[in-house]
């Protein structure tokens, strides 16, 4: 059985890219493990309304009883979302063959999502913040970070989540070959807070200058990713102090309490949650829209190439 027999692919997402409209995908663990019901069917459905608020066609991907199936519908977003977590597993590069060969619930990571996407032939994802180094362990790499240096997909997001150690993030994407454009800014976001005080490659104002870059990498045959960073909207961010000290103070509880590996990255979230009284929450659905409109604008420019 053949990736491509595994793929579902929905007939009017099919058509838009037979004609070489704007598709902007994206990933599913939002809806099963990064936010609680109903925010996560709500959020979901929002990104995608913000996709199309963009200009573009929204693609949510996961993988349904072993089918990949790259564009949701309404029906299957809401299964996803009733479903216990213990019943659907986190897909990165290496959790694919598995739940598409024992027929599993997959939702796809950053890096499942960017693997599926260039398989069908997507550009542009949006998301909330990527994987990657986590504080306090340089050898606990995101498989995020690596996918970005062997797949041609540009990802929308809000830098990684602040609550890894984002200077050595930065320094893996840098020796993977990996772009990082700056919208509207010249530093790195601060996922909850609008910015750090780390530099990225290079600052770009439009969606066109986004696709520029995008479309010369592709020209130039590069095997790499492309990351767009976009700062939290101003409105929605949490103050830095605030954030970094909720952040801090989750990190250790985690550690105290033994928490380790993928389990690390939901229980901070989470404790940092509740820590500002949801508003780390309010700022992550905040990015997560604004994103999926920006990658819904990129991938109209880059259509137009």
């Amino acid at each position: 059985m053949s990736a491509r027999q595994t793929l579902h692919i929905r007939a009017d997402i099919q058509a838009a890219l037979d004609a070489g409209q704007p598709v902007v995908v994206l990933e599913s663990t939002l809806i099963t493990h990064g936010l609680p019901h109903p925010l996560n069917i709500e959020t979901a459905l929002g990104m995608e309304a913000a996709v199309r608020e963009g200009g573009a066609l929204p693609a949510t991907i996961a993988v349904l009883n072993g089918d990949i199936t790259i564009g949701l519908t309404r029906e299957q977003i809401d299964m996803l979302a009733g479903l216990p977590v213990g019943a659907v597993r986190k897909c990165s590069r290496r959790d694919l063959p598995i739940v598409t060969a024992l027929r599993q619930h997959g939702a796809t990571t950053v890096a499942g999502t960017m693997i599926i996407a260039a398989l069908t032939g997507i550009e542009v994802f949006a998301t909330g913040g990527i994987g990657g180094v986590h504080r306090g362990n340089p050898h606990d790499v995101s498989a995020d970070l690596l996918e970005f240096g062997r797949t041609p997909v540009a990802v929308v997001a809000s830098g990684a989540k602040s609550i890894l150690d984002l200077p050595l993030t930065l320094e893996v994407l840098e020796t993977q070959g990996v772009p990082v454009l700056g919208y509207g800014t010249d530093a790195l976001p601060a996922f909850y807070a609008e910015r750090t005080d780390l530099p990225i490659d290079q600052r770009v104002d439009s969606p066109q200058a986004a696709a520029a870059i995008i479309h010369a990498g592709k020209q130039l045959g590069a095997a790499h990713g492309t990351l767009v960073v976009a700062p939290v909207p101003a409105d929605a961010a949490l103050d830095g102090a605030v954030a970094e000290a909720a952040i801090a103070r989750a990190t250790d509880e985690a550690l105290a309490e033994g928490v380790a590996g993928k389990d690390i990255t939901p229980y901070v979230l989470r404790r940092v949650s509740e820590l500002t009284a949801g508003e780390s929450m309010r700022a992550n659905i905040a990015l997560l829209l604004n994103n999926a409109r920006i990658a819904g604008q990129i991938a109209v420019a880059l259509s137009r190439i």
